[in-house]
């Protein structure tokens, strides 16, 4: 089995290793490199893997280095890793390097490692805490096609998994990287809103998370059916797939639906979230780390 190094034990570290677990990975098989001696002992007592505080330790006779740290720290990380292997059996161990490092491309990593070494780039997203995240994933230089579809299959613990080429990351990190913070925020004003019209906060909350929960899931559902089915929920047949279509659906003409939705349009809702996306790109762009 393959052995995994997980370089950083924060939130995301955290996340892969439950997933990993969770998806029947042996705790014996995987390592994690954590600084901090009380976030040290908790992964080690909760999880049952070892963990070192020495990123040296971690990744040498690793197949798969997982770098799960801020970007400000990666620079530091990037050489002990480099050092490790160095030092470590290449005959025996063929090393891929992932990095969930925001900002962070392939050529900072390649430029740093010994040559050829195969990097694969991943951004998760927050949902990858509770198993229900989305990780786009992009190879460097040096990285395989059969390396890609493995490193694929460890975040598929954590959510679905797409493949996208690396200079569509920043767009991918203003969509789904900040989607988490929009949707919340979206939530967040509906609530406001219903408490605003008589309903007592804590309903209020129920009703906007599980119609934004339900909402999900009939999309993803049309999504996965493509379209088939769409007759046996009631919605009548050739509803399409799209988000587009199932708003068409549930709004009836001149009805309660339709009135909220010409004041959402009409306050300029899809222009501020074209705005807001095209913000947090541009965002990404600017704090990008790259080997120049």
């Amino acid at each position: 089995m393959a052995r995994i190094a997980i370089i950083g034990g924060g939130s995301m570290g955290e996340a892969l290793l439950a997933g990993l677990l969770r998806s029947d990975r042996q705790a014996k098989d995987m390592v994690v490199s954590e600084r901090m001696p009380t976030r040290a002992k908790y992964l080690s007592e909760t999880y049952s893997v070892q963990v070192t505080s020495s990123v040296v330790d971690a990744a040498e006779n690793a197949n798969y280095v997982i770098v799960a740290v801020k970007p400000s720290d990666v620079e530091s990380v990037v050489s002990a890793i480099a050092e490790a292997t160095a030092n470590s059996d290449t005959d025996s161990v063929e090393q891929v390097f992932v990095t969930v490092a925001a900002g962070v491309t392939t050529s900072f990593y390649e430029a740093k490692l010994p040559a050829g070494a195969p990097v694969i780039r991943v951004m998760p997203n927050a949902p990858a805490l509770v198993g229900a995240g989305v990780s786009a994933l992009a190879k460097g230089r040096f990285a395989t096609g059969e390396q890609l579809k493995e490193v694929a299959a460890l975040f598929d613990c954590v959510g679905s998994v797409i493949t996208v080429p690396e200079g569509q990351l920043d767009a991918v990190t203003a969509v789904s990287g900040s989607g988490p913070a929009y949707f919340f925020l979206l939530v967040e004003a509906l609530v406001d809103a219903a408490v605003a019209v008589g309903l007592p906060r804590p309903i209020a909350t129920d009703l906007a998370v599980q119609t934004m929960a339900g909402s999900a899931a009939m999309l993803l559902e049309r999504l996965d059916q493509g379209g088939e089915g769409a007759a046996g929920a009631g919605l009548g047949a050739g509803v399409d797939t799209t988000a587009a279509q199932l708003r068409a659906t549930v709004t009836s003409p001149g009805g309660t639906t339709a009135a909220g939705l010409r004041e959402l349009e009409r306050g300029g809702l899809r222009a501020a979230v074209a705005e807001a996306v095209d913000a947090a790109k541009r965002r990404s762009e600017q704090l990008g780390i790259t080997s120049e």
